[in-house]
Parts: structure tokens; C-alpha cells; sequence
């Protein structure tokens, strides 16, 4: 009978031909050329050399880290100016781009596509460059911001673009924006990490001092995020990681009509003892209608707050739209007006809540406005949408487009001005620029896109779209590039 006890382990077993012989082990298999080894799609893939698709004529790439920041002359806009992680600034001209036909390139273009040269090479931060801006009217200054608190000021006449003035009074730079107000050429404001709020104006004529500080602001709690001025220049709106909303008053026009805050510095303020207001998570965005009627703010977690405004200059029977620049007839026609419409607000709606929104799951970092007589709101979130919302009908959402950067966030929104205010372009951390019809039963595939544009790495790998311009009508677009690279592309806007 056979035992059901297993085998002793000094007991051989039953098949020793299947044991591999000893001296086969280490005989060599040679290759059979007709199949190659790597003959799987799969594996080719992991193997084969990454290129990137280039839509760009032309391209700047001295910068050795990536540009945080990018600013375009506002009468000629051609001339560029970029900063960023290497902590130096470049101005460089576009205006005849090298004839080279778009091709792929690795992370950086290949050695025979030439870059652009610098007309200027501005060094003096001791950190990356966080800002740029050219003042208005006239561009007769570059300013820079670091990450080192320095603020530096460089006249334009001269193509070096020589150092005019220098202030350090804050620890970090978030932004640099100038102001409109045409009583107030080569004026602006920063914010700072530490939640000032700084007005300053550029006087070349007063050799001491050409860099002069207008006003500060030291309300906001916690890091100042973003700011805007109202079109009409007379007040700057600014919001902060700590949820805080102020406008201010700088000029003293506010003041004078009446509508400053009893025993305060700002025209609106809001904070989050207001929980109507509330956003858990601080607010990162800010944009101001073009008649001037309204302010949005965008945070954390999709929210947007929608707050009335003062209107400066208006009658007293709250027309929404006397008194100020681009108003009159041309807003009347947008639709403005309408009812149930904010630019209905007069000034007793001053700092009152007209609206609270949330169509996106996270932050939203960028908001845009249409030109008039279009009456559109933008707004793009870390999680890669954009949704449209119309002003003058409740914010109604018009459109979501929800892969519109493919789940990467996008970074910036931008309409084109005039008559092709219907226009949206966008950028994003995937490495593309998109453009997109934004007019109501005209959208094709993908939801109104127009077309894309590539060249940066993007999608994750440190060569996301970090910023670009569109000046000039939108005709040529110059990014800021994750990968330290600017591109410029032919839009054919």
C-alpha cells in the first residue's frame, strides 16, 4: 500500500529529469536578429526619446531657471521683458523672429534653431524674480520684484535699461500692477508676503528720491495674493491668503465723494468674520468689471464672491455707468443694464454681497472679463477647468469647460480686446495655450476651442505655461515657460 506520508527530504524525487543540468546553466541563448527585443509597442515606448510638438516661430532661452514672470511694452508690443528663477531679467525684441519653421525639440531647442537676443540683461536680485510690469501710459519704466522684497525701477529710454531707482521694504514680492489713472502716469502697486499693500509713484525729475511712496496699506493678515485696479485707475482692489477683501483709496477720490469707510483707509472691506463671505482657504484672485460696478474674488475650493462697488464720478441717480471710462451708450448696448443685472449697483451697494458662486472643485486662481458689449466672466481652477459665467443674467453658467487644460491648473485667462472681445486665451501647467470662441452656439469640438499651441513640456514634468501676453490684438503670444524657455507663436487672431 502505498504511503501517504510525504516523501523524506533525504529522498530523491520522482522525476530528476526535470532538474536543469548544471552545465546548461550557464550556456548563452543567442539573440535571433529577427526578433528584436524591444519588437512590443509597450516596451518601445518606455524606451523611445521624448519629443515635443513646437508651434512657435521663435524662442527665447537664455534663462538658466524658470520665468515666473513675463511683461509686454504698452506701445510697442513687441518688446518682452521676462524674470524668473535664475534671478535675472531679460528684454528681448520679437519683432523679428527667427525664420525657422515649427519643428520638435527636447527640453531645450535643439542647437541649430536660433534664440532670440536680449536687447538688455538686468541683474541686482538676490532671489527670483516674482513681478514685472511696464508703468502706463507710456512704458517709460520696467519694474521688477523678487522674492527678496526688492522692488527695482529701470527707465526705457535707453536700451540698456539702466537702474533708476531701488526700495526694499518688504520680505517678498507677489505682484506688481500699474495703474490706469491718467492724472497718475508711472504710478503702481505691489503686494507683499506679509500682507502689505504698497501705492508708489516714479518722479525722474526728483534726483534724491525718484521712487516715491504714495500709500501703504497693512490691513490684509496674511500674504497678499493678488490686486487690480478699477479701470478707471481711482481705487485698487486686493485680497489675501487670509480671506481678506479691501479696496482702497490712494488717490483720495473716494474720500472725496464720500464713500470711504467712517474712520478707515478703504472705500470696501470684507473679511471672514463675515460668513457670507467666508471662503475657507484664503482667496487668490481678483478682477474688477469694466464699468467699474462690481468686484469678483476667487479662493479656494471653487468659491467666487461677487461685491458691489462705489461709483466714482456718478450721479446721484446711480447710473451704472456716468463718469467713468468705456461707459455711456457702449454699455448700455452690452446689456449692462438689464435687470437683475450688477452693473445696476449704484453706490449705496457699495460692499454689499451680490452674488456667491462654486462651479469648480479647487482653487481658483485666474479671472477675466470681457470686453463690452460681450458680458462675460472667466474663471480658471487648479483642477483644469474653465467655466463662463454671464454677468447680466444672475451669473448664469454658459459654459464649463471642464478638461480645458486636461486636469492641470490653469494658470492664467486673458479675452482679447475689441472686436475680437469674444475670444478667451488660456494657459496652463499641462504646457499648452488654448484659444477659445466663447460666443453661445458657436462652439465646435471641445467646447469652443480655436486651436492649442505646444512647445513646453508641461504635464507635470516642470514645463507648464506659467504666464504669457497677447498685446497688439492678440496676433503673437509669448509665454512664460515652466522650463525656462519663452516661446513665441503666430496666432493669426
Amino acid at each position: 500500500m502505498a504511503s501517504s506520508q510525504p516523501p523524506h527530504e533525504d529522498e530523491p524525487l520522482e522525476d530528476e529529469s526535470a532538474l536543469l543540468d548544471p552545465a546548461e546553466a550557464g550556456e548563452e541563448i543567442p539573440d535571433d536578429p529577427d526578433h528584436p527585443m524591444h519588437s512590443d509597442p509597450e516596451d518601445e515606448s518606455d524606451e523611445q526619446e521624448i519629443r515635443l510638438q513646437n508651434d512657435s516661430v521663435a524662442h527665447f532661452d537664455l534663462h538658466t531657471d524658470s520665468i515666473f514672470a513675463i511683461a509686454q511694452h504698452p506701445l510697442d508690443p513687441s518688446i518682452i521683458a521676462t524674470g524668473g528663477g535664475d534671478d535675472t531679467t531679460y528684454v528681448f525684441p520679437t519683432s523679428t523672429p527667427s525664420p525657422v519653421l515649427p519643428q520638435s525639440y527636447e527640453s531645450n531647442p535643439e542647437p541649430g534653431r536660433p534664440s532670440l537676443k536680449p536687447t538688455a540683461k538686468l541683474t541686482g536680485h538676490k532671489d527670483s524674480i516674482n513681478a514685472l510690469a511696464f508703468t502706463l501710459p507710456n512704458g517709460d519704466y520696467l519694474l521688477t520684484g523678487g522674492l527678496d522684497g526688492r522692488l527695482r525701477a529701470h527707465t526705457t529710454k535707453d536700451t540698456s535699461y539702466p537702474l533708476l531707482a531701488e526700495a526694499l521694504e518688504v520680505p517678498e514680492i507677489n505682484f506688481l500692477i500699474p495703474c490706469p489713472h491718467p492724472s497718475y502716469p508711472n504710478t503702481f502697486a505691489l503686494g507683499a508676503s506679509d500682507g502689505s499693500v504698497w501705492v508708489y509713484t516714479i518722479d525722474a525729475a526728483d534726483k534724491a528720491a525718484p521712487l516715491q511712496i504714495l500709500q501703504t496699506y497693512f490691513l490684509h493678515t496674511q500674504p497678499c495674493t493678488a490686486g487690480a485696479w478699477t479701470p478707471d485707475g481711482k481705487t485698487l482692489a486686493t485680497v489675501c491668503e487670509g480671506g481678506s477683501f479691501y479696496v482702497w483709496d490712494p488717490f483720495g477720490e473716494a474720500s472725496a465723494a464720500g464713500v470711504v469707510n467712517a474712520g478707515s483707509q478703504t472705500v470696501v472691506g470684507l473679511t471672514t468674520e463675515d460668513q457670507r463671505f467666508a471662503v475657507e482657504g484664503g482667496l487668490y484672485s481678483v478682477a474688477v468689471a469694466p464699468g467699474g460696478a462690481f468686484a469678483v474674488v476667487g479662493g479656494a475650493g471653487g468659491m467666487i464672491r461677487v461685491v458691489g462697488l462705489p461709483r466714482l464720478g456718478a450721479a446721484t441717480s446711480g447710473s451704472a455707468t456716468q463718469g467713468l471710462k468705456g461707459g455711456g451708450a457702449k454699455n448700455k448696448s452690452s446689456g449692462g443694464k438689464k435687470a437683475g443685472g450688477p452693473d445696476t449697483a449704484s453706490s449705496g451697494q457699495a460692499g454689499q454681497i451680490l452674488a456667491s458662486l462654486q462651479a469648480q472643485g479647487d482653487s481658483v486662481e485666474t479671472l477675466a472679463f470681457s470686453a463690452p458689449p460681450l458680458t462675460l466672466l472667466a474663471a480658471g481652477s487648479v483642477d483644469g477647468s474653465i467655466v463662463l459665467f454671464d454677468t447680466t443674467h444672475r451669473f448664469a453658467v454658459r459654459r464649463h469647460i471642464r478638461d480645458a487644460h486636461e486636469e492641470f491648473a490653469v494658470v492664467r485667462l486673458e479675452f482679447l480686446p475689441a472686436d475680437k472681445g469674444y475670444l478667451l486665451t488660456s494657459c496652463g501647467l499641462d504646457g499648452a495655450v488654448r484659444r477659445w470662441d466663447t460666443r453661445g452656439g458657436t462652439a465646435a469640438s471641445g467646447q469652443g476651442l480655436v486651436k492649442e499651441w505646444r512647445g513646453h513640456r508641461g504635464e507635470g514634468e516642470g514645463g507648464g505655461v506659467l504666464g504669457f501676453v497677447q498685446g497688439g490684438g492678440g496676433n503673437r503670444l509669448v509665454t512664460a515657460g515652466d522650463d525656462g524657455v519663452s516661446l513665441v507663436f503666430e496666432t493669426g487672431a
